[in-house]
């Protein structure tokens, strides 16, 4: 671009700016320290930013290109408190959160004491999770590993949300970008994710011919249901409709527990599922579906009664404190409470799962989501349809692919979601005459 020589710099106010190296730059001081920054490559576009600039020091407020430097450490709690107090992110979302950012703040500190957040390079920062290794699991004496290529990404895309909450509080140099959004996390390749397993007929049957009578209830309601193992150890007795055959998911803010989207709803149960529920449930009237081996053998927990009554359980316990709760504590009075009622842990669910897949020859297989996972799959093998597909499972509904606004038009009745869950999950009968020779079939 060619400049003559009288125009190259100009001036109002207190604000001067220049032409170097093919674009505007501007020069001014504030709070005694000078501001030196490239703005534009026209002219027109630079004397409007250096009118906006002198304006505001001469009412002596921040400037257009002011910002607060900050360091990772300040950011990182200033982030995190956000989403705990401002947005009340789940538990979990700020657990994964805190994690996610510890890798950035410990990368800042071998990049010197000093270094702020807006001089971390993304790049370099993305390099360095590569050649990183940690404990999967968290233990010290585990065995440690290289990140995988899905928590790399989880990692770098939690930072690009927590620089993109430093933009707005201008804790980042003006007319900069987002270093982390530079990166394209949509095209990182996934190479060394760990595989999912995916029942078929024959081994979902050798599942529960192997598991005992507790250990068959729970893994035949996931695998007929789809439900989260979160959900079915907060399912609670006062949920089931068994005459209508029906199971309903429910948030339970009041007890600490949501479901993970959100997303409440109602799923259909097959007459062997209902028979298999009425011999776990027996007598019983409230409380956890599924409780401890303890307290099958043993008779009922201390704590029995109907979702009202824990409740009022769990904000008597809250109240006994001297102090206000934070919210991790009053999670850890709300897990007190689901522990005492007998409710199962999932991690229990967890390691029977591990146990039985080990002794069919499966040591791969590891995550109960897995009976998740092969029940979405046999629903697309039964051509059900996408919208019942999503209601069952509890996803929320898609806002640019998919459905989209067809879905919002689109009203299932329960018989239509009946009738084709019904007939996926009959695809399957060895399972289900396994199910009714063990706990009686459900006549309708």
């Amino acid at each position: 671009m060619s400049i003559p020589k009288g125009r190259r710099r100009g001036r109002v106010g207190n604000v001067s700016f220049y032409f170097h190296h093919g674009s505007w730059w501007l020069y001014f001081r504030e709070n005694g320290k000078p501001v030196r920054q490239k703005v534009s490559v026209e002219r027109d576009e630079a004397e409007k930013v250096v009118a906006q600039i002198n304006g505001q020091l001469a009412a002596a407020a921040p400037t257009l290109l002011s910002f607060s430097p900050i360091s990772i450490s300040e950011l990182r709690q200033q982030f995190l408190g956000y989403h705990e107090n401002v947005l009340k992110s789940s538990m979990m979302t700020v657990s994964r959160y805190r994690a996610a950012t510890q890798h950035l703040e410990t990368f800042a500190k071998s990049q010197g004491a000093s270094c702020p957040a807006h001089a971390i390079g993304a790049c370099a920062f993305a390099a360095y999770l590569r050649a990183v290794e940690v404990a999967p699991n968290g233990h010290p004496n585990a065995l440690r590993r290289k990140l995988r290529d899905k928590g790399v990404q989880f990692i770098l895309a939690a930072c690009r949300s927590m620089y993109a909450f430093a933009a707005k509080r201008r804790h980042l140099p003006p007319y900069s970008e987002n270093p982390f959004a530079e990166l394209p996390l949509d095209r990182f390749k996934i190479e060394d994710a760990k595989p999912i397993f995916v029942f078929d007929a024959q081994t979902e049957l050798a599942f529960l011919e192997a598991a005992d009578d507790w250990t068959f209830a729970i893994h035949f309601l996931l695998a007929k249901t789809g439900l989260r193992v979160g959900e079915a150890v907060h399912l609670l007795v006062d949920e089931l409709d068994l005459e209508a055959r029906w199971l309903r998911v429910r948030n339970k803010p009041a007890l600490g527990w949501r479901v993970k989207t959100g997303t409440e709803r109602d799923v259909p149960l097959l007459s062997e599922v209902v028979a298999v529920l009425r011999q776990t449930i027996g007598i019983r009237s409230t409380g956890p579906v599924f409780l401890r081996h303890r307290f099958i053998k043993d008779g009922l927990p201390l704590l029995n009664g109907p979702q009202r009554e824990l409740e009022r359980e769990c904000e008597k316990r809250q109240r006994s404190s001297a102090t206000p709760l934070t919210r991790s504590q009053i999670a850890k009075v709300c897990r007190s409470v689901w522990r005492d009622c007998g409710a199962v842990k999932a991690d229990v669910i967890r390691t029977n799962f591990i146990r039985v897949m080990s002794a069919l020859g499966h040591p791969e297989a590891t995550c109960p989501k897995s009976w998740r996972h092969s029940f979405a799959t046999l629903l697309q093998d039964a051509n059900v349809d996408p919208l019942i597909r999503q209601i069952t499972l509890g996803h929320r509904p898609s806002t640019g692919v998919g459905l989209g606004m067809t879905g919002n038009y689109t009203h299932t009745r329960p018989e239509t979601q009946r009738a084709q869950i019904e007939a996926a999950l009959r695809m399957r009968p060895q399972s289900l005459t396994l199910a009714s020779a063990k706990f009686g079939k459900e006549t309708l």
